[in-house]
């Protein structure tokens, strides 16, 4: 018997939380929810995200579509729970560290978890992540802060925009670095229509090199390298705050 609280929820919250059943009406059937999104996840990662469609998936697992529909009542459903399947559960951080060791393990875990899935960023995000995963990750990444002299709603928006940072960094990299070397060379593009009156500052960094920096493993190197400086900026916000 379901609670009024219960009624109202979305059909996909209910399934992430187990407050309903997948399969629970008709006859028996043979799959399981986790199953479905698994399925789901191994057609993602070998076609994208775009590859994937009921008829698809039904394939994958060797039903007919009509019987999906019986897990879950549409594609916009299986959506919602595979977002929150694919993202995987949150990591442990390490103990006794101080927050901002706990922040940088959280968003280093956060980026490989996008990374290896990464056609989760295709997911288009209509509402803020309401599965237990995704709360799970939110709960890590605010524990963080238990024991930091800041309020709140400082550190909810604190851990929402690292991940957003982490989100948009891996997005350039999927977008970006992956397709570099089928294009053609990029400096050389700029230095034969630069010209260096207009554009000194990028003739300079050109002119050194800046671009073609070996010393740098631009995937990660990078984003390490932005995220300190990130985390520079919270541990003066927190500092602050801590002195008043």
């Amino acid at each position: 018997m379901e609670t009024p609280e219960q009624r109202v929820l979305p059909t996909s919250v209910k399934l992430m939380w187990e407050l309903e059943a997948a399969g629970s009406r008709g006859p028996k059937r043979g799959l399981s929810l986790a199953q479905i999104l698994d399925a789901a996840i191994a057609v993602a990662d070998a076609e994208g995200y775009a590859g994937l469609s009921m008829s698809r998936l039904a394939k994958e697992l060797g039903f007919t579509t009509m019987s999906l529909y019986r897990y879950v009542d549409s594609k916009d459903t299986l959506v919602e729970l595979l977002s929150d399947r694919a993202i995987g559960p949150a990591p442990e951080l390490p103990a006794g560290t101080g927050w901002r060791a706990a922040l940088e393990a959280w968003a280093w875990a956060e980026f490989h978890a996008i990374r290896r899935h990464d056609w989760w960023l295709d997911i288009p995000m209509t509402s803020p992540p309401l599965g237990p995963n995704n709360m799970a990750w939110l709960e890590c990444g605010l524990s963080a802060f238990a024991a930091a002299p800041i309020p709140e709603p400082r550190r909810l928006q604190m851990v929402t925009n690292l991940s957003f940072y982490v989100i948009g960094r891996a997005r350039f990299l999927r977008d970006t670095i992956r397709s570099a070397g089928q294009d053609e060379d990029f400096t050389a593009i700029l230095s034969g229509v630069l010209d260096p009156e207009r554009f000194p500052a990028i003739t300079s960094a050109l002119a050194h090199q800046a671009f073609d920096d070996d010393d740098i493993h631009w995937e990660e190197a990078d984003f390490g390298f932005a995220l300190d400086r990130l985390l520079d900026g919270y541990e003066a916000f927190v500092r602050e705050h801590g002195e008043r």
